[in-house]
C-alpha cells in the first residue's frame, strides 16, 4: 500500500475530535482540544514551542512547552500525531486508525513534510532489523532533500 499525504491540514471537524477523544479515552486519557486543533492547523511539522505559542494565543494565557510535550507524547502514543525525528517536530496523523510505519520526505529548503505509507519498504526495514537480531519497535524513516516546488524554483 502506497499513500502520500502532504502535511497541509484542514481544521479538525467535530466528528474527528470525537474520534480522537474516544481513542485517548480508550487509553485512559482525556483529549486536549487546545493542542489538537493548533497541531492540525500547521502546514509544516510544528515544534512543541510553536504549538505552545499557538495555544497561548488562543487561550489568552501562557502555556508552557513542557506541558505541550506531555500532551504530544499522549497523541503519539494514541497514534493521533507522528513525530518527525530529524526536526524534533510533530504532525497530526490524518489516518489515526491505520497502523503503519511512516516514511517522511522532508524538504530542506521549505520544511514541507510529506508522509508516505509504503508497507513494502517498512516491512523490509523490519525484516532487516530482525535478521540482525534486533527487535524493531518503531522504525523511523526520513528522507531529506528538496520537494518538487523547491526543485522547480
Amino acid at each position: 500500500m502506497l499513500t502520500t499525504t502532504p502535511n497541509r491540514r484542514a481544521p479538525i471537524l467535530p466528528s474527528q475530535h470525537r474520534r480522537r477523544s474516544k481513542r485517548l479515552a480508550s487509553n485512559g486519557r482525556r483529549c486536549a482540544p487546545a493542542c489538537s486543533q493548533p497541531l492540525a492547523s500547521f502546514e509544516k511539522p510544528a515544534s512543541a514551542y510553536d504549538i505552545a505559542e499557538a495555544v497561548s494565543k488562543a487561550e489568552g494565557r501562557r502555556v508552557a512547552a513542557n506541558s505541550v510535550y506531555r500532551i504530544l507524547d499522549l497523541f503519539v502514543g494514541a497514534n493521533l500525531a507522528r513525530r518527525v525525528e530529524s526536526a524534533n517536530a510533530y504532525v497530526a496523523n490524518a489516518h489515526p486508525d491505520c497502523l503503519h510505519d511512516c516514511i517522511f520526505l522532508v524538504c530542506d529548503s521549505c520544511g514541507q513534510t510529506t508522509h508516505l505509507d509504503n508497507d513494502t519498504i517498512t516491512k523490509g526495514v523490519r525484516n532487516a532489523a530482525e535478521a540482525a537480531g534486533f527487535s524493531p519497535v518503531r522504525p523511523v524513516i526520513e528522507v531529506r532533500g528538496r520537494c518538487a516546488d523547491c526543485e522547480a524554483k
